[in-house]
């Protein structure tokens, strides 16, 4: 499987980091209930159903932190939990979802971009992309508001244990190329799974970077 590299002391960090406590903070609804700038944070995007609760869930070892639904759309607010009083996590809802009403996803799409274009404090989108089916349009579009007002975003890979290897590097490959024409995107790409475990130590190094900053 694809590899990347990482020293031992940035897994480490990260393991250490991501085994302390992770308490909820809030849910923000509308951008008048956004939090005050304390600490860094870095954001969680995708689709509906792309597996977001999950990877946050196996991130901090914890079952049910993030809520976890085979229905999609079910994160509809800014989520925020704060990481060892060092860092804040923000599950940002899922778009994409073709079901939800034109008026709930004109209210996503207003507080998602008045939370990217006026948070100071934040430092990258982890925009998480199913492994199965690679970039979509609406993935796309994202990336366009992300680099539109100039914030870092790395993708993550997500459900990598339900295709073959195979099939794994020819989206990692795809997913690396069309990143270079992105602005604002790394171009690190890490392959996921959080039922098998896969990419999480590798996350959480990544992640953990963040949590040197002082705000």
């Amino acid at each position: 499987m694809i590899e990347e590299e990482y020293s031992e002391e940035m897994l480490e960090w990260g393991r250490w980091l991501f085994a302390q406590e992770c308490r909820f903070m809030q849910s923000v609804p509308k951008p008048s209930d956004l939090p005050e700038l304390i600490l860094p944070e870095i954001a969680f995007a995708g689709r509906s159903n792309v597996g977001k609760s999950s990877l946050i869930n196996g991130l901090t070892g914890r079952l049910t932190l993030a809520r976890t639904s085979n229905t999609p759309g079910r994160t509809q607010q800014l989520n925020f939990f704060c990481l060892a009083e060092k860092l804040i996590l923000v599950d940002m809802p899922g778009y994409g979802y073709a079901a939800a009403s034109k008026s709930l996803v004109a209210g996503w799409q207003k507080l998602i971009k008045i939370y990217l274009r006026g948070r100071s404090t934040l430092y990258r989108v982890y925009l998480l992309i199913d492994s199965r089916h690679g970039l979509k349009p609406n993935d796309f579009e994202i990336m366009k508001m992300l680099d539109e007002t100039a914030v870092s975003y790395q993708i993550i890979l997500t459900k990598a244990d339900k295709i073959s290897e195979t099939a794994a590097r020819q989206v990692y490959a795809k997913t690396v190329e069309a990143l270079a024409k992105h602005p604002a995107a790394h171009p690190k790409v890490i392959l996921t799974s959080a039922a098998k475990g896969m990419g999480i130590a590798e996350v959480r190094a990544e992640i953990a970077q963040f949590a040197h900053i002082k705000v």
